[in-house]
């Protein structure tokens, strides 16, 4: 990080991103103590799990998130085809 920053700061601008566009439905924002096996057939490609945020001197940030890999790359792809067919 180019300036100090907290926990809060971080998961605050990462719910944030996870509910507007371009990002809505695609990055997932979780505060739940959730293990993996609550998110097989998650949708999104990325749940950030806010829990486990951790910044360290004010300057370092570790996030975690959890994903369905064959889920999420699967609806991406829904998506990707779609607006492949909406363009012929």
């Amino acid at each position: 990080m180019v300036r100090p920053t907290t926990v809060g700061e971080i998961n605050s601008l990462l719910e944030t991103a996870s509910k507007q566009e371009p990002l809505k439905g695609i990055l997932g924002y979780e505060e739940r103590p959730l293990v993996s096996v609550d998110y097989k057939d998650d949708p999104r490609s990325s749940i950030i799990d806010a829990l486990s945020t951790i910044v360290v001197d004010e300057t370092q940030v570790k996030i975690l998130a959890w994903y369905d890999n064959e889920w999420g790359y699967a609806n991406r792809m829904v998506e990707l085809a779609r607006k492949v067919a909406l363009s012929l």
